[in-house]
């Protein structure tokens, strides 16, 4: 091949915004940890791209400019790829959005859902990066430990779905087949069952309002076993609960929960502050940084910037 026909390799946050709003783009996958993705998918959504997004921190941080953009370019041009808010996607298309009662997203609960919650004092990185169901990075996986992870896809699927905190409830699936339910008005409960497998709510981000055929394993009903459920114990895990707080007071809240946690995790990986710890710095950091309603992604991360801050003198004792 002439090395004039070679691909062009390009990194950074410069190259990202160049790829994400180039003319000859139609789809933009968005799944870069953290806010590191953020104004490239803004760009992209401001520009009416199809939009496939896998970065849950999208949204949690800067959930009412993105909103508000993609609602300018119709609707299904924002679609979800993490697995439970794409189940939560196929469900809704059997109703109308006035008929829905509740939406439900399945959590695994983590590698600590039986452990006694004094135990988890002694926690490690090591134990809490043994997640039962999904190999992820290592931020997400602390994240579904603390079932944090399902608190901003409550956040998320607020604004994916305009539906209030109040009508989405977390329930404990260990065995993860079911990813989303939807309860319709009528008492009907619509579930999306599928496969562990992430190939195909990224082919239905692609194919959408098509289904394509999908390389990934059917479901084997008569060795699918017992499935369990049951609620999030939110005492044990607290971030859950600070999600929903932070989302119902608004603003930029979830913006300070999200950069909270993130150097909270990290500070806990690196072995300088114990497990419980991480819930206990971000809901320090919720109330030490004032909380305004951001008008641009450049003040979502100026935002973002304090609340890193904040947490890191918290995580390091020099905040009290």
């Amino acid at each position: 091949m002439p090395e004039s026909d070679w691909p062009e390799l390009a990194f950074g946050p410069a190259s990202r915004m160049n790829v994400a709003i180039a003319p000859e783009v139609d789809i933009v996958m968005s799944s870069i940890v953290g806010v590191a993705g953020l104004e490239a998918t803004y760009e992209a959504v401001k520009r009416g791209k199809l939009v496939g997004l896998a970065n849950k921190e999208v949204l949690v941080a800067a959930g009412s400019l993105v909103i508000e953009a993609a609602r300018q370019h119709g609707p299904d041009r924002l679609l979800p790829v993490d697995s439970e808010h794409n189940g939560a996607h196929q469900c809704l298309r059997a109703g109308r959005h006035n008929e829905v009662r509740k939406l439900l997203l399945t959590a695994s609960g983590g590698p600590f859902r039986n452990t006694p919650a004094e135990a988890l004092q002694s926690v490690t990185p090591e134990q809490a990066l043994k997640h039962p169901t999904w190999v992820m990075g290592p931020r997400i996986t602390i994240d579904s430990s603390t079932l944090m992870n399902k608190g901003f896809e409550v956040i998320e699927a607020c604004w994916l779905f305009d539906l209030p905190p109040s009508q989405i409830e977390v329930v404990v699936h260990p065995q993860s087949k079911i990813h989303a339910m939807v309860e319709y008005s009528d008492g009907s409960v619509i579930a999306q069952v599928s496969a562990t497998d992430m190939r195909m709510p990224i082919q239905y981000a692609l194919t959408y309002p098509d289904r394509w055929e999908a390389p990934v394993p059917t479901l084997d009903w008569n060795s699918m076993g017992n499935w369990e459920f049951y609620p999030p114990d939110f005492r044990k895990f607290p971030l859950l609960k600070l999600a929903y707080q932070s989302m119902e007071t608004g603003g930029s809240a979830t913006a300070t929960l999200n950069a909270a946690d993130e150097v909270a995790v990290e500070a806990f990986l690196q072995g300088e502050i114990s497990y419980p710890r991480i819930a206990e710095v971000v809901e320090e950091t919720l109330q030490q940084v004032p909380n305004r309603k951001p008008t641009s992604i450049a003040e979502v991360l100026e935002i973002d910037n304090q609340s890193r801050q904040v947490a890191r003198s918290i995580a390091r004792g020099e905040l009290v």
